[in-house]
């Protein structure tokens, strides 16, 4: 059989990782040939490919990034792309695609799937909000990256008397601000499914101050004042219909300034979180599901997803890892809000 391999989305660490897995199962013990496509869907879209065999995969494992690249490319809104990939599969004698990606990818997989492509899944995002997985790769060295920035941030702010508002990723789901603030000991955390009220905000503030210490204030770029007016860089669309967000951070800090007299400053640590070299728990999962992925495509097991349930790999419909986000919890967040303030 010949697979092809695609990466798309926003680029994660632990992504190398499931293409190393991938080929060097496939070639070595069902003797598959691989073809990788390049810059996401756009790679099958125009017939971009790039060699993928062992040497190709050989000392990826602690690399981040991809080695196919990534791309936000929409087959689907293409006039004619489904038909394009097809063909293109055809012409280069692709049986079967493995997918790796988020949200957006992967329901592209899942639209191909159902119009005759053969396709695998592998779930990818940092912010882990894909539901019918406990975890995605590249979450875990995310929320290490912005543990570490927050850990170094609490000695400058105490220096210099002021409140720093960390801002992180987290479009839809707060999971890598509710990890990395409580890991880092934030005096507050503001995520998307929670909206805040910013005199609390402020309270809490207030409150670290009157203890001698500076405040760290950790919010996720979708968390949004009760009001429900979200703070945007710019309202530019993406090709799946994603609006770019930020700008929260630089909006608490001027509210905080003006609720409390006290200096404020924002770091926005944005693709910081994407880059570098993973962790060990995202190089295990991610290998682990690039072994079961490749698995799924020798059994012709198409349509379906990898997800790791508890601590075992299995096999999903493609639509249940897009159909509904998996957002934080409400008695998740309570956890946290013991120490607030």
């Amino acid at each position: 059989m010949r697979i092809g391999v695609l990466t798309g989305g926003g680029d994660c660490p632990g992504l190398n990782a499931v293409i190393r897995a991938v080929v060097r199962k496939g070639i070595k013990e069902y003797g598959h040939e691989f073809v990788g496509f390049r810059d996401g869907w756009r790679g099958p879209l125009e017939g971009e490919t790039r060699e993928l065999d062992i040497a190709a995969v050989r000392g990826i494992l602690p690399r981040g990034g991809t080695i196919l690249g990534s791309s936000r490319t929409n087959p689907i809104k293409i006039e004619g792309g489904v038909d394009r990939i097809k063909d293109n599969l055809a012409s280069l004698g692709v049986d079967a695609l493995i997918a790796i990606g988020g949200e957006d990818t992967l329901g592209v997989a899942t639209q191909l799937h159902d119009l005759g492509v053969n396709v695998v899944g592998v779930p990818k995002t940092i912010d882990n909000d894909l539901g019918a997985t406990d975890y995605t790769f590249g979450f875990d060295t995310a929320v290490n990256i912005a543990m570490e920035a927050i850990d170094r941030l609490h000695t400058t702010a105490e220096s210099h008397h002021r409140a720093l508002i960390v801002e992180v990723m987290g479009r839809h789901a707060g999971w890598i601000a509710l990890h990395a603030g409580m890991a880092a000991g934030a005096n507050a955390i503001l995520i998307p499914e929670n909206p805040f009220d910013v005199e609390k905000v402020c309270e809490y503030v207030r409150n670290r101050f009157q203890s001698r210490y500076a405040a760290i204030v950790v919010v996720a770029e979708g968390a949004h004042p009760l009001e429900g007016q979200m703070s945007l860089s710019h309202g530019e669309l993406d090709s799946f219909g994603h609006v770019r967000l930020g700008g929260i951070g630089e909006f608490l800090a001027r509210e905080i300034e003006k609720h409390t007299g006290k200096e404020a400053r924002t770091t926005v640590l944005g693709h910081i979180q994407r880059g570098g070299t993973p962790t060990a728990f995202d190089r295990v999962l991610a290998t682990r599901f690039g072994l079961q992925a490749i698995d799924a495509a020798h059994e012709r097991d198409f349509g379906k997803m990898v997800a790791l349930r508890g601590t075992d790999i299995v096999r999903v419909p493609l639509i249940e890892g897009t159909k509904e986000l998996k957002t934080v919890p409400i008695e998740r967040y309570r956890e946290s809000e013991v120490f607030f303030g």
